[in-house]
């Protein structure tokens, strides 16, 4: 096992035809913009997929890529418990796009935000709703609190439960041209 490479957009650029590429956000977020043949394997579903990722990892490198890195690193730890070694990309999709590299859009797919924007709206908003209403019925100031507390939850454990939430929402699955998980998973394994 060992620590995973990270990729500079314009290395994995020059390797990207070495690579099978996974990306393990949301199934709306990846719709929304990939990596070139990217294979769409969410976080949250990635001990379903060691087996086929194995078998991918032997014919070649992989490259786990989020929007912005921190998914991916926690994916290429995760694999690398498994024996799986795997490369990140620096600064994700994002970086990807923000040097000019092509990225891939199925056709009539809608644009998602990524998914920490959608929580940066989620819980400012709880928390103006909880301190607005405060002014008017005291108790609710405690909405604030709570939602406060979870994202200090959420950075001392690096895990969010309101993202997990967010991605069941309508808005964060994919359109129904999409591949299954379970088609993802036998083209990995093939």
């Amino acid at each position: 096992m060992t620590t995973p490479a990270i990729l500079a957009p314009a290395r994995a650029a020059a390797r990207l035809g070495e690579f099978t590429v996974v990306d393990v956000r949301g199934p709306g977020e990846y719709a929304a913009g990939h990596l070139p043949g990217a294979h769409n394997v969410p976080l949250d579903r990635l001990d379903e997929a060691v087996g086929a990722l194995k078998s991918a990892a032997a014919r070649g490198p992989l490259l786990v890529v989020c929007a912005s890195g921190a998914r991916s690193a926690k994916g290429c730890a995760r694999l690398a418990a498994q024996g799986v070694d795997a490369a990140t990309l620096d600064g994700g999709t994002s970086a990807w796009a923000a040097a000019g590299y092509a990225v891939e859009r199925p056709a009539g797919a809608r644009a998602t935000w990524p998914m920490d924007r959608q929580v940066r709206l989620a819980a400012g908003s709880l928390v103006v709703i909880g301190f607005l209403a405060g002014l008017a019925w005291e108790p609710a100031h405690w909405l604030s609190g709570a939602v406060g507390a979870g994202l200090l939850f959420s950075g001392v454990t690096n895990t969010c439960g309101m993202a997990a939430v967010l991605a069941k929402l309508p808005h964060n699955r994919p359109s129904g041209n999409a591949a299954s998980f379970q088609e993802t998973l036998l083209r990995l394994a093939a």
